[in-house]
């Protein structure tokens, strides 16, 4: 498995306007994006007109040509302000890694220069979580055009992005478990089915979409027919999962410098003494720094592993975002213990984050699904059995 590694920085680094994006758009955005549940158009706009959807493309289509470690960075930025803003951009990355590698010189051009948000569109009623076995079909037509028709589950930024790297059965029946195709937005036959009142990431626009009747010309199809899962293994589950730990991460660190703020700013009046004043709530501030700077840790070695090609890298990937899920949920849980009643208020954002945390252990690959790949490979078994790929 490998990844880019970071080409040198440029002057005119997009990564360079992303604090300016952040308190101008995305930090005073971010209440009202989960209060109303809205898309976070605005963000993502700032985010695209910054060059910063355009980081992780190829500097031969006009992108800034930035690594699974710039990425990772803007990812968790992002999260520590707005979880869903952070989920709609990376799912972007996520997409835009298989494009980058099997998609058409337009689209990518137009993802470089910020014209584009593009997303996954795996996870279906039929397998669930389970994006690995599809069960929507594909079927050549006399035309050179392929019918796809599919019920998928959730979609991130469903009925916003611009294309959705679609997932689906193969058109030989022999030929693999999974075809990869690009699929434009404004397609006949594919619409938003469902919408998203969720209890976090309430903006990310994750909602049911269908494809009924659906036509995409052959050429939209990435990689060969049948070779969508070692596609989807080797070029997005990397960028997913690392970057999920990122997001993770965000989270994690910004609650607890909320509850490290609160506790030092409060004050009982009968006392005189601060929150921080009392040992045990020190301690209990230090286990969760403890907790989120062992997760920091632990993707930086993910990330190194990859830009080295070290052994463990596959496995340093399925790992990370198993530690990161269950880190962020017992860190926003912890932060949301430390500050008391407060934190059940909107003004600290602590609820939101504890909220938005609670999706990365049922994200696909879930953290069950991911100990089991660990233990697969620990045990020199196969990540799936021959009858899923």
């Amino acid at each position: 498995m490998t990844t880019t590694v970071d080409n040198a920085q440029t002057a005119t680094d997009p990564t360079d306007a992303l604090g300016t994006v952040i308190d101008d758009v995305i930090r005073p955005q971010a209440p009202i994006v989960d209060r109303d549940g809205a898309f976070p158009r605005p963000g993502v706009d700032a985010l695209a007109a910054a060059g910063l959807l355009g980081l992780a493309s190829s500097t031969e289509v006009g992108g800034a040509g930035r690594g699974m470690r710039a990425v990772a960075e803007v990812i968790e930025r992002l999260a520590a302000e707005c979880g869903s803003t952070a989920m709609v951009v990376l799912m972007h990355y996520a997409a835009t890694a298989v494009i980058e590698a099997h998609g058409p010189h337009d689209v990518r051009a137009a993802i470089a220069s910020g014209d584009h948000l593009t997303t996954l569109a795996f996870s279906e009623y039929g397998s669930r979580s389970h994006f690995w076995s599809p069960t929507g079909t594909a079927t050549a037509a006399d035309d050179d055009t392929v019918r796809l028709d599919a019920r998928k589950s959730w979609v991130t930024s469903a009925g916003e992005a611009n294309s959705y790297v679609w997932s689906s059965l193969p058109l030989t029946r022999d030929a693999g478990p999974m075809t990869l195709w690009l699929v434009p937005a404004d397609s006949a036959g594919l619409s938003v089915t469902g919408d998203f009142d969720g209890l976090g990431l309430r903006g990310n626009g994750s909602r049911p979409m269908t494809a009924d009747g659906l036509r995409v010309p052959a050429t939209a199809r990435m990689a060969a027919d049948g070779a969508g899962l070692d596609t989807a293994l080797g070029a997005v589950l990397p960028w997913f999962l690392v970057l999920n730990a990122a997001f993770c991460l965000g989270l994690a660190d910004s609650a607890v410098a909320e509850a490290g703020r609160h506790l030092t700013r409060t004050t009982l009046t009968h006392t005189g003494a601060a929150l921080r004043d009392a040992p045990v709530t020190r301690r209990d501030l230090a286990r969760l720094m403890i907790r989120t700077d062992a997760l920091r840790a632990f993707l930086g070695d993910t990330l190194t592993a990859l830009e080295t090609g070290r052994d463990d890298a596959m496995l340093r990937v399925l790992q990370v975002k198993a530690l990161a899920g269950e880190t962020v949920a017992d860190v926003t849980d912890g932060a949301m213990q430390l500050c008391g009643g407060s934190a059940f208020r909107k003004e600290l954002g602590l609820e939101r984050r504890f909220r938005d945390a609670r999706a990365a252990r049922v994200m696909a690959p879930t953290t069950d699904a991911l100990h089991d790949f660990v233990g697969r490979l620990a045990t020199g078994l196969p990540l799936l059995d021959e009858a899923n790929r």
